[in-house]
C-alpha cells in the first residue's frame, strides 16, 4: 500500500502543485503566500517521500539572487532595474508631462476626425516608453482626458475604453517591467526583448488609432471634432525656432568634437548631447510659452528624449539596461526639476510609492521562483511532456493551447502572476518543440550545437512576445480587469461600470488581432532584434 502512494506521489506531485495552487488563488489570498506556501509544504513532503534532498532549498536561494551561492555575490543586476523603472514612471507621473503631451498634441490632430481620442492613443504610446506602471498611468490619463474627452460629446464608453486601452501599452513597449521579468526568468538578453516588443507594441498602438479613425469618420457624434476655436496657440517666431536648432547643432557638433579627445574616455558623449538638447528644450519651451514651438519644446521633445537617453543608451551600446534604468531616473528627477514639480514632499511620496511596488514585484518573484524550483526538481516538466505526448498534441496546437489559457488566466490574474506561473513552467516545453516552430520563423535545421541553441533562443524569444501581447488583455478582460478599477475609481460620477464593460469589447478584440499578427508574422519580434545585434 505505501509503495503505491509513494509511486504515486512520485509520478503526480507536480500536478498536486498546481491543483493547490489554482484552489488557493481563487480563495484571494495573496499570490506571493499561495506560491511560497504551496512549494515550503511540497518540498517537505518531497523530502520526506525522499523524492528530494533538503539541499533542494537553498537552491531556491541561489536562483533568487542569481549567484552561486557560497559567495553570496549577486549575479543577477538585471532585476537592479526593476526599481529604478518604477522609480521613473512613478516620477513622471508627478512632472505634468503627461498634461504637457497632451495639450500639444491636440494642437496637432485638431483637424483630424477623432482627433481628442487620437491624441490619447498617441500619449499613451509615448507615455509607454516612458512609464511601465500601469496603475499610475491609468489613473494619469483618466483624470487628464476623460471629463475633457466627455465634455467635448465623445460617447463614454469610447473614451473610456481609448485610455484603458492605450494607458496599458507600458506593459508590452520598453522599457517594461514585464519584459525585464521575463528576460530573466528565461536567461535571456533583456535587451533582445526590449528591441522585439517594440513592433508588436506598435502595432496595437496602430489598430487603435486606425479603429478610432475609422469609428469617428463613420460615426461623427461618438467622436465629435473640436472646435476650431477650441485650443487658442499664440504664432511662433521664426527666429526661436532657429535659434533652437542652432542650438541643437551646436551642442551636436561639439559632443561629436568631445568624442575624438582623450576625455571621450571618462562619459559617453551621445548621451551628454541627449542630455544637454533635453534641458534646452525644456527651458526654451518654458520661455517660448503659449506657441507650437513652445509646446513641443516642452510637451513633445522632453519625453521623446527621455526614452532616447534610456533606449538609445541600450541600443545603442552605451549602457546596460540597469544602467539606462539609472539614467531613466535621473532623467525623470530632471524634467520634475525643470517643470518646477520637484519638492521634498513629492520625491518622498515618489519613494515610498516605489518601495511598496518594488516589494510587491519581489515578494511574488521570490514565491514563484520557489514554486518553479519544487515544480522542476519533482519532475514537473516531465511530467507535462508526458501529458502533451499522451494527448498526442502538435507543437502548433499546444502553442495555440497556452495562448488560450493566458487569455482566460487574463479574466483573474494579474500579468505579473501569470509570467512568473507560466513562463518557467512552459519555456522549456516551447524550447524543446523548437525544430517544430523554426521553419515558420524562417530558421535553417540546426546541424550542429551552436545552430541549435540560435535556433531555441529565436524561438524562446519570439514565445516570450507572444505571452506579452496576450497579457495585454489581463488588464482589461473583467471581472478583474485592474485597469477598469482603476478607471472607475477616478472617473466622473455620470461614468458607470457598464460603459468601461462596452468600451473596452472591441480593443480587446484588436489585442488578440495584434496577437494573430505576431502568430502569423513572427519576423514581428524578430525582425528588429536580428537587424541591430545581428544573427549570432
Amino acid at each position: 500500500m505505501w509503495e503505491v502512494i509513494y509511486d504515486h506521489l512520485y509520478t503526480y506531485i507536480g500536478a498536486y502543485m498546481f491543483m493547490c495552487l489554482a484552489l488557493i488563488l481563487f480563495t484571494g489570498m495573496p499570490v506571493a503566500f499561495a506560491l511560497g506556501g504551496i512549494s515550503i509544504l511540497s518540498g517537505f513532503i518531497a523530502i520526506k517521500l525522499e523524492i528530494l534532498d533538503f539541499a533542494v532549498f537553498f537552491q531556491i536561494i541561489q536562483r533568487v539572487w542569481g549567484g552561486d551561492g557560497g559567495s553570496g555575490a549577486v549575479q543577477n543586476p538585471i532585476l537592479v532595474a526593476i526599481p529604478c523603472f518604477v522609480f521613473m514612471g512613478t516620477m513622471l507621473e508627478k512632472s505634468k508631462v503627461a498634461e504637457d503631451l497632451l495639450h500639444i498634441l491636440q494642437v496637432l490632430l485638431r483637424r483630424v476626425p477623432g482627433g481628442l481620442a487620437l491624441s490619447v492613443t498617441v500619449m499613451g504610446t509615448v507615455m509607454a516608453a516612458t512609464t511601465g506602471i500601469i496603475g499610475a498611468s491609468v489613473v494619469m490619463m483618466t483624470l487628464l482626458a476623460l471629463p475633457t474627452m466627455l465634455a467635448r460629446g465623445y460617447h463614454p464608453a469610447l473614451a473610456t475604453g481609448t485610455i484603458a486601452a492605450s494607458a496599458t501599452l507600458g506593459i508590452l513597449i520598453p522599457p517594461s517591467i514585464m519584459l525585464v521579468l521575463m528576460a530573466n526568468l528565461l536567461a535571456v538578453s533583456v535587451g533582445n526583448l526590449f528591441v522585439g516588443a517594440i513592433l508588436p507594441g506598435l502595432v496595437l498602438s496602430g489598430l487603435y488609432f486606425l479603429y478610432i479613425l475609422v469609428l469617428a469618420t463613420i460615426r461623427p457624434k461618438l467622436a465629435p471634432a473640436l472646435p476650431a476655436d477650441a485650443i487658442q496657440m499664440s504664432p511662433t517666431r521664426i527666429a526661436n525656432v532657429i535659434k533652437f536648432l542652432a542650438i541643437a547643432a551646436v551642442l551636436i557638433i561639439g559632443a561629436f568634437i568631445m568624442e575624438k579627445t582623450p576625455l571621450a574616455n571618462l562619459w559617453s558623449w551621445p548621451l551628454v548631447a541627449f542630455l544637454a538638447i533635453f534641458v534646452t528644450s525644456v527651458l526654451m519651451g518654458r520661455a517660448e510659452g503659449n506657441t507650437l514651438l513652445g509646446g513641443l519644446l516642452k510637451g513633445f521633445f522632453p519625453p521623446v528624449f527621455l526614452i532616447v537617453l534610456v533606449l538609445g543608451s541600450i541600443f545603442g551600446g552605451w549602457a546596460t539596461p540597469t544602467e539606462a534604468a539609472g539614467v531613466g531616473a535621473f532623467g525623470s528627477i530632471l524634467l520634475a526639476w525643470l517643470n518646477r514639480t520637484l519638492t521634498i514632499g513629492v520625491l518622498r511620496d515618489v519613494v515610498h510609492r516605489t518601495a511598496l511596488t518594488t516589494a510587491m514585484i519581489f515578494f511574488i518573484f521570490v514565491g514563484a521562483t520557489a514554486f518553479s524550483t519544487i515544480f522542476r526538481n519533482v519532475y514537473g516538466e516531465d511530467l507535462i511532456i508526458e501529458l502533451i505526448e499522451w494527448l498526442d498534441l502538435g507543437p502548433w496546437a499546444l502553442l495555440f493551447i497556452l495562448m488560450f489559457a493566458i487569455f482566460l488566466l487574463g479574466f483573474f490574474f494579474d500579468f505579473l502572476e501569470i509570467t512568473l506561473i507560466i513562463l518557467p513552467v512552459f519555456a522549456p516545453v516551447i524550447r524543446s518543440l523548437a525544430p517544430e516552430f523554426a521553419p515558420h520563423l524562417g530558421l535553417e535545421p540546426a546541424t550542429n550545437e551552436s545552430q541549435r541553441q540560435f535556433m531555441q533562443a529565436q524561438v524562446i524569444y519570439w514565445f516570450a512576445i507572444l505571452v506579452a501581447v496576450n497579457l495585454q488583455t489581463s488588464f482589461l478582460t473583467p471581472p478583474f480587469g485592474f485597469a477598469l478599477f482603476y478607471m472607475k475609481g477616478v472617473a466622473p460620477s455620470g461614468v458607470k461600470m457598464q460603459h468601461i464593460y462596452a468600451g473596452i469589447i472591441p480593443f480587446v478584440i484588436l489585442q488578440l488581432i495584434g496577437l494573430a499578427f505576431t502568430v502569423e508574422f513572427p519576423g514581428l519580434a524578430l525582425w528588429l532584434p536580428s537587424l541591430m545585434f545581428g544573427s549570432s
